[in-house]
């Protein structure tokens, strides 16, 4: 196991270890994505497309929006996230 999703509803999962783009992972449920990006260990990675300002879902909880589109296997982070209940 390489990912890991904390939620059932989560549009995210976890890395369990270094992971590298061109990789295809299983997540534990056994569904297999294709990484866009390298992955450090304890990033998010998008488990499905997150639309521009939809909220991105970790612990079955809205963590923030994404600020563009994010494809299957891209890292989701500041690059693509912002938080919403920062002022």
């Amino acid at each position: 196991m390489q990912l890991i999703r904390l939620n059932p509803l989560d549009n995210v999962a976890v890395a369990l270890r270094d992971l590298h783009a061109g990789q295809r992972v299983t997540l534990h449920e056994g569904h297999e994505i294709t990484l866009l990006d390298n992955i450090a260990f304890g990033h998010k990675v998008a488990v499905q497309a997150i639309a521009q300002g939809e909220k991105v879902l970790k612990y079955g909880l809205s963590i923030g929006s994404a600020t563009r589109d994010i494809a299957v296997g891209e890292h989701v982070h500041v690059q693509n996230l912002k938080s919403d209940y920062l002022l």
